[in-house]
């Protein structure tokens, strides 16, 4: 029997997405949940320590959010324009969501603003999606700097004071348009304590596009196609993941991005951990039989997306929603800025 989308929903009261973040990254709660017994534990994220042995490995995802939201005028008529970069394709080209997507018919001209940044949209895609051509002299990522605001989640409504706290402490590769928020709760002082502890630390890189948040529309879960994300695997990071596993450690995953990394490269080589690069839009549901992580941190996710059928295919459906009943009740904050999951 295949699963529906209304398979995966539940009840969430409006005031428990987080607004805003903890001024202390790893203060934020923990459900602690043991998928194969079914018991839970409330902790928080510093008791981390507690769950992990010398000889695992933290995976986690290095990539920087940019400051993927750019406001324009459309030349000829100045009508405003807000464009979200989402991929960089090839070259200067970029995937982008535009609002109002139906004033930017193909060849339409925007600028952003000191004759700095110029686009000309190339190709109209689904969901008010445009590929765009960029038009700039100097460095594209320090105009980008300059001009650029960092994007929150639509369900964020509060101003963020310090753009910082939606990057990981870890961030380096430019290339997202949202943060891999699980890594958000890992403060440097307590990588340390885990690496002091004998636990490798490896980083691979995907950057995060929107379709990722984006709400599954189709009623069946089988007819919904992922958005394409750009990851990277260095050899240098394989041959630790090996290592680790050759060794009897254990892969623990920082979010679901890393999930899909080492998922997407355990798929592609038979259940092998190999350095590699690519487009990957993987999509983990029940059913999927999962070939690298052994256990992983992550957040609350929303109520029907492709994150929570990720997180159900590792745990059961039951479980999972029975925990998320468990955090509702405990009044967990969830969403990007809310508390984390530790599941082994």
């Amino acid at each position: 029997m295949s699963l529906t989308t209304e398979d995966f929903d539940y009840e969430l009261p409006h005031e428990l997405i987080a607004q805003t973040p903890l001024q202390e990254r790893d203060a934020s709660r923990m459900l602690v949940l043991n998928h194969k017994t079914d018991q839970m534990w409330d902790k928080h994220f510093y008791d981390i320590l507690d769950y992990l042995n010398p000889g695992d490995a933290v995976v986690m995802n290095d990539t920087r959010v940019m400051p993927a939201r750019l406001y324009g005028t459309k030349e000829g008529t100045g009508a405003h324009m807000e464009v979200l970069l989402l991929n960089n394709t090839q070259g200067d080209e970029w995937e982008t969501l535009m609002k109002p997507a139906r004033r930017a018919p193909v060849g339409t001209k925007i600028d952003f603003g000191d004759g700095l940044l110029s686009a000309t949209v190339t190709k109209e895609l689904e969901h008010g999606g445009r590929m765009i051509e960029f038009h700039y002299d100097g460095i594209f990522m320090e105009i980008l700097e300059k001009l650029g605001e960092t994007p929150l989640p639509p369900y964020i409504k509060e101003k963020l004071d310090d753009p910082e706290m939606y990057q990981t402490v870890y961030a380096k590769e430019m290339g997202s348009a949202a943060a891999p928020t699980a890594g958000l709760h890992w403060t440097k002082e307590l990588l340390q304590k885990a690496q002091d502890k004998g636990v490798k630390l490896v980083y691979l890189t995907l950057h995060v596009g929107l379709g990722t948040f984006r709400p599954v529309s189709e009623a069946n879960i089988e007819d919904h196609k992922m958005h394409s994300e750009f990851y990277r695997l260095t050899p240098e990071a394989a041959q630790e993941l090996n290592e680790v596993k050759a060794n009897g450690g254990r892969i623990i995953a920082t979010g679901t991005t890393s999930i899909r990394t080492l998922e997407t490269i355990g798929t592609k080589f038979d259940g092998e951990i190999k350095a590699d690069s690519g487009w990957t839009d993987i999509f983990i549901k029940p059913g999927y039989q999962w070939k690298v992580v052994d256990a992983f941190i992550t957040n609350f996710h929303l109520p029907k997306s492709t994150l929570v059928m990720l997180v159900a295919s590792f745990t059961g459906r039951d479980t999972i929603l029975n925990a998320y009943q468990h955090a509702v009740a405990e009044k967990y904050r969830f969403f990007s800025f809310g508390d984390a999951m530790f599941i082994y």
